[in-house]
């Protein structure tokens, strides 16, 4: 056997879990807020008061998810959070609309659980990436991947297992994807770590935060507008609205790799411009699109878009600190992440109930178009190298 085998082994067990974990997680953000409404009776405010409380304690929670990481044996943080997330998970499918406590209480378990796993799993990602350029494409791939085959099977076997079911088995999911973390071989590179206190990290990385921020903003605000106006306008149900997204679910699977080589044959900002491009472009699209069909292949642009801004962002955190402080950067990277969401999903409410469908995508289009064009900007004050080179990460262990 090679020399490299044990390495490529423990990274296809690394994409295998990072799809299992991916896809119910993906799904039950899609499930959950209708569950909620259908299953529990609640109206739109406890709904909004369920799906916030899960991401205040997931953002809350990153910055603890990466200490752990940074800190301890990487395998352990993630399997323990997909376990967590996993009990979660199951804990929706013991709520009823006379114990709707339940409910919030997986909330805050998910989004613990979710934290270490999520942050410790992008940090074994970031040593990956110091031999391997193309890791946090893969990452993305694998992700997208899980989350199209949850969905369509998921949403397939609604009918025969309903909710209670369907929770049942995306915990089970998470509890293979803990068991996949679990046998990876141990990391080489934990005796090397001294963390020690993380002291201008954040400030070091803020310029690519902001852009993360207006950039997830208008990506979740988006989704939610667009979702809520298939149902009111189009009349579409819950397996009728997932198949709209479908396509570019599908899309963001199979993408990131090939234009991967297309970001380091024209450079990080220019690709980032072009994403900026595409995703303002979309959303003005949306404004005038006139069924459901031309939705769906106007999805694509921002499955495109996200295929180039996801790994490009990734890369460049792990980038621009060291392998003792991994878990850290990610912890702050996913933060800022879940904190443009917050503020995307709450803009798109306001926007569409005061204005309407028009208003809501031009607003969204506008922010699109900020984000991405401040992640040029933030390459460039951070002096991030323009084209993959991710032995930087080495240079910034002595900071």
């Amino acid at each position: 056997m090679s020399a490299r085998d044990p390495r490529e082994s423990r990274w296809s067990l690394l994409r295998c879990a990072a799809a299992l974990t991916r896809g119910p997680a993906d799904l039950l953000d899609f499930v959950v807020p209708l569950w909620a409404g259908l299953a529990l009776g609640l109206d739109a405010t406890a709904i909004g008061l369920l799906v916030a409380l899960e991401l205040v304690v997931s953002c809350a929670a990153r910055p603890l998810g990466g200490w752990a990481a940074d800190r301890a044996d990487r395998r352990v943080v993630a399997a323990s959070g997909a376990v967590i997330y996993g009990l979660g998970v199951a804990g929706y499918a013991l709520a009823t609309d006379g114990v709707v406590a339940v409910a919030f209480a997986a909330a805050v378990v998910s989004g613990v659980g979710g934290s270490l796993l999520w942050v410790a799993l992008r940090a074994m990602v970031s040593e990956q990436y110091v031999s391997d350029e193309t890791a946090f494409a893969s990452l993305v791939s694998a992700e997208e991947t899980g989350a199209w085959i949850a969905f369509v099977a998921g949403l397939s076997a609604l009918g025969a297992v309903g909710y209670t079911g369907l929770f049942l088995l995306s915990a089970l999911a998470c509890l293979a994807g803990a068991v996949l973390v679990a046998l990876l071989p141990a990391e080489r590179s934990r005796q090397e770590r001294s963390p020690g206190p993380a002291r201008g990290l954040v400030r070091r990385l803020a310029p690519l935060l902001g852009a993360v921020v207006g950039s997830t903003a208008a990506e979740a605000g988006i989704g939610i507008v667009l979702l809520i106006h298939l149902q009111k306008h189009f009349g579409l149900g819950v397996i009728e609205a997932a198949w709209v997204f479908l396509p570019g679910a599908i899309a963001l699977a199979v993408l990131p790799k090939p234009l991967h080589v297309v970001v380091v044959r024209i450079g990080r900002r220019r690709a980032l411009l072009i994403a900026a491009g595409l995703s303002c472009a979309f959303a003005v699209g949306l404004a005038f699109a006139p069924t459901p069909t031309v939705i769906g292949i106007l999805w694509v642009l921002s499955a495109v878009a996200w295929a180039i801004v996801m790994p490009v962002e990734q890369a460049v955190v792990a980038e621009s600190t060291g392998r003792s402080r991994f878990g850290a950067a990610m912890g702050a990277y996913e933060a800022a992440a879940l904190a443009g969401g917050a503020v995307g999903t709450a803009l798109a409410g306001i926007a569409y109930e005061v204005g309407s469908w028009q208003v809501a995508c031009v607003v969204l289009a506008a922010i699109a178009l900020l984000g991405g064009l401040a992640a040029p900007w933030a390459l460039r004050a951070m002096d991030a190298a323009d084209r993959p080179a991710p032995m930087v990460a080495e240079a910034g262990e002595a900071s």
